[in-house]
């Protein structure tokens, strides 16, 4: 199988790897995906996942007004020690993802949080656009499924495109930032406003 660049691209906002390590473990393992990941942790490069158990209890609590005083964003983004949390890449992480927030206007900040029962509500309403769309019944689950990842990445804080950089996730980011600090890095919560109307905390 023919390794392309979006392949390594989706490898390495996975792992946090560079782009020629994936590459090189993509045509290691001819292109599948699975066995690439495993081939990084086997060689002890998947440097993000390593970290991504470990405690977060430190931290900053950031936010970002957009121009015009009509968007507020608040984010808290914690870290390992209170050394890094005072560290200004750390801070530059903040502000982008808070700035990110304001413009891309997420929901979550992952699927792991979205309700069950919104998630087979939306499944429900793409089933049936399938239907009215006269798509084979033998289809209907496999194009809801499609339809349901899509939904995510436009929700989900950690599936959107960063918005400074379309060819990578926030997911991406935050693991490239965590290589280049050296801790685990999460985004614990945030809140987003609009003047004049209600967050969906206050709902």
């Amino acid at each position: 199988m023919e390794v392309n660049a979006e392949m390594v691209k989706k490898l390495r906002e996975k792992s946090g790897v560079g782009m020629m390590d994936c590459k090189k473990a993509l045509v290691e393992c001819q292109g599948d995906f699975i066995k690439a990941s495993e081939y990084l942790r086997e060689k002890g490069l998947d440097k993000a996942a390593k970290k991504a158990t470990r405690p977060t209890r430190e931290g900053i609590i950031d936010t970002y007004i957009h121009l015009g005083s009509k968007i507020g964003v608040m984010l808290e983004l914690n870290c390992e020690t209170d050394f890094v949390a005072k560290n200004e890449v750390f801070k530059t992480l903040s502000h982008n993802i808070a700035l990110h927030i304001a413009a891309a206007a997420p929901t979550y900040v992952s699927s792991d949080e979205i309700p069950a029962d919104i998630i087979e509500k939306e499944k429900e309403i793409y089933r049936k656009q399938a239907l009215n769309d006269g798509k084979p019944a033998n289809i209907i689950d496999k194009i809801a499924e499609g339809k349901i990842a899509k939904y995510f990445q436009e929700t989900c804080l950690l599936e959107q495109l960063y918005v400074k950089n379309t060819d990578m996730t926030i997911n991406g980011l935050l693991k490239e930032n965590i290589i280049v600090i050296g801790e685990n890095i999460i985004v614990k919560r945030f809140v987003r406003w609009i003047l004049g109307e209600t967050s969906k905390e206050e709902e």
